[in-house]
């Protein structure tokens, strides 16, 4: 049963309490009150109160106290408390049982309705998967629901529909919308060789892919366990509270029966009112709000980043980075796009087309790039015979009976450049561009330059991060002419370049001897670093054991995702501060205002509105937490 139907039928049950409470102002009394009380309260406290005895019992079995430990005696003492004094033709107290009950249950309504809350977001993103998928089988494509497809199955995608599954497209080019996964609202453009995600949605033209993953496999359904993961994992200031609360409780029964004592034996007090008092203590320190700071806090955070492309991976990740001074960053495929692609293109109008038509049938990496911007300026290529590589210099071939050369100046050393060209090889090579020089018909048509470029938002995430006192450093296994030149184009001062993957680790070590690191990568050679620093974060598109090694994963693999995954943490574990404070503060103003040390001020609290300060407590707590939701990050 729910907390919320709990909640409901107390509060239902407690109906005639209430009502004969506000008689008694009147003088009014609910005729078989006493009986009337003792049914419902006798029912709240079997049903509605039924998680709190078992909760304390279990404590008590191993040696523990927890919060439920005073709830379950504050609400024990007044419901056993008025059955003697029914039998004695006393003045009963059940309302204090019941109405504790309800209260503390009202704030049990709230952390669980905030748990939902927290972590709904990401469970619908299962729930918006396809249902359905046109699989090509028995010569023909037909609709099968999800579960039956297989990996290697060939699936069909048509506009407007939803990827079903995670796989590689074969053929055909579209626009993917990917922002329930990534956080990104731009479309995606997906051609042939490229990924696409399960549930995600296809917006223009009609591919077809190959799965590659199914069921628990696919990166939706990781990433709904990671953040599930995340939200109940226990982070070190969430050990420390409970440690608190262990403590905190038997001082707290020590302090009830030290108030019970001092008002019944030194002050004059009734054994009734000595019993109120100290029921009143019990009740308003049950540190509901205390047990509730960390884990409603992480919850709300870590959903909030999902939600951004950010998964925090585990609780302990939002202390580790608390005081992170220095973010390294891997330099390919992270800090740029590990794809090479052509930059320049200098030379004579039939250029690019050569080149292109050159490498049509070449499977080097830069020949990769060449054919891409051919494809983009939507050149015709013409067929080559007599193609042949030559190792380590380029390629050469005939091209309409005439010969052509793509490559270095070794490969073409056989012919002068022109003083312009000479120039824009020199600066393009200062520039940490590989350059190839084109030859046709013992010509030289110009030079096409090509570079791995920096991701699009690299430069506004450097500077967002000096922005937070952070320093950005560059670890690469790459030159330092190469490396220091992407450095200094996306504001990078600090370059360690020339590093072996093995030593990469060893280096992050010699650099948390200053202080706190955290460091960003994407491949396997970056596991040992990921693991090594106090914070790894890994992009997205990195390698499967590279994401296992970080402990926050950027779905969109965008840099300011980096930017982002510090600022929720940050804030979430200064939120959780914030709230052991107030938590704290609480306890050490309400206890003393229970106690009645305040009474010749006229300034008591019954244990009925001790359960509802208390309940509010928690709520304020929950409150707190969920203003992370408001918060601005990144920018």
């Amino acid at each position: 049963m729910s907390y919320f139907k709990r909640f409901v039928i107390s509060l239902v049950l407690s109906v005639p309490l209430i009502i004969q409470m506000v008689g008694m102002a009147f003088s009014w009394m609910m005729p078989a009150y006493n009986w009337i009380a003792l049914i419902t309260t006798t029912i709240i406290m079997a049903l509605s109160a039924l998680p709190f005895w078992q909760s304390a019992w279990a404590a008590f079995k191993n040696h523990h106290a927890n919060m439920d430990t005073l709830v379950a005696i504050g609400t024990a003492v007044a419901y056993f408390y008025s059955i003697y004094a029914m039998a004695t033709g006393r003045a009963v107290y059940f309302e204090t049982a019941a109405l504790v009950t309800v209260f503390v249950l009202l704030g049990q309504v709230f952390e669980e309705r905030m748990r939902n809350n927290a972590s709904s977001a990401v469970e619908k993103l299962l729930q918006l998967q396809a249902k359905e998928a046109e699989v090509w089988r028995d010569g023909h494509y037909q609709l099968v629901p999800v579960a039956q497809v297989q990996v290697g199955d060939l699936v069909r995608v048509k506009p407007g529909q939803k990827v079903p599954l995670d796989g590689l497209i074969t053929e055909g080019v579209s626009s993917v919308d990917e922002s329930m996964v990534t956080g990104e609202s731009m479309p995606v453009t997906k051609k042939v060789g490229d990924r696409v995600v399960g549930a995600t949605l296809n917006k223009t033209g009609t591919f077809t892919f190959r799965v590659e993953k199914i069921g628990q496999d696919t990166m939706l359904a990781q990433i709904v366990e990671l953040v599930k993961k995340a939200q109940t994992s226990h982070a070190p200031i969430q050990r420390l509270t409970d440690k608190i609360a262990d403590i905190f409780v038997p001082i707290v029964l020590i302090i009830a029966l030290l108030t019970y004592l001092v008002w019944y034996v030194f002050l004059g007090a009734s054994g009734v009112d000595a019993m109120l008092y100290a029921v009143a203590v019990v009740v308003i320190a049950c540190p509901c709000a205390l047990g509730l700071a960390t884990p409603t806090a992480i919850m709300v955070g870590t959903g909030r980043a999902a939600k951004l492309g950010v998964l925090i991976k585990d609780a302990t990740v939002l202390e580790a980075i608390d005081g992170v001074q220095t973010v390294v960053f891997d330099k390919t495929g992270t800090i740029t796009e590990g794809q090479p692609v052509v930059t320049d293109v200098v030379g004579q109008k039939d250029l690019l087309r050569v080149a292109a038509s050159l490498e049509a049938a070449s499977e080097h990496p830069l020949a990769a790039a060449i054919l891409t911007a051919a494809k983009q300026a939507d050149l015709t290529l013409s067929p080559v015979t007599d193609f042949q590589v030559v190792a380590g210099q380029g390629v050469k071939a005939k091209l309409a009976n005439k010969e052509a050369l793509l490559g270095n100046e070794q490969l073409t050393k056989a012919y002068e450049l022109s003083p312009r060209l000479q120039a824009t090889l020199t600066k393009l090579k200062q520039a940490a561009k590989t350059v190839v020089i084109v030859v046709y018909d013992g010509q030289v048509l110009g030079l096409i330059g090509i570079q791995d470029r920096p991701k699009a938002d690299a430069k506004q995430a450097m500077a967002a991060l000096v922005k937070r006192g952070l320093k950005p450093v560059m670890l690469t296994g790459d030159n330092e002419v190469v490396a220091q030149a992407i450095a200094d184009e996306v504001g990078i001062k600090e370059v360690i370049a020339g590093v072996l993957p093995d030593q990469k680790a060893a280096t992050i070590e010699h650099l948390q001897a200053a202080g706190k690191v955290a460091f960003v990568g994407d491949g396997i050679n970056d596991a040992p670093a990921l693991s090594t620093a106090t914070v790894g974060i890994t992009m997205g598109s990195g390698t499967d054991i590279a994401l296992e090694a970080g402990g926050i994963v950027l779905t969109n693999n965008q840099l300011m995702g980096v930017v982002n995954a510090f600022d929720i943490s940050q804030k979430t574990f200064k939120r959780i501060k914030l709230n052991l404070f107030w938590a704290l503060i609480y306890n050490v103003i309400g206890i003393p205002l229970a106690a009645g040390l305040f009474s010749g001020l006229g300034l008591t609290l019954s244990p009925e509105f001790a359960g509802l300060a208390m309940a509010l407590s928690s709520i304020s707590v929950v409150g707190s937490s969920l203003l992370l939701n408001k918060v601005k990050i990144g920018a």
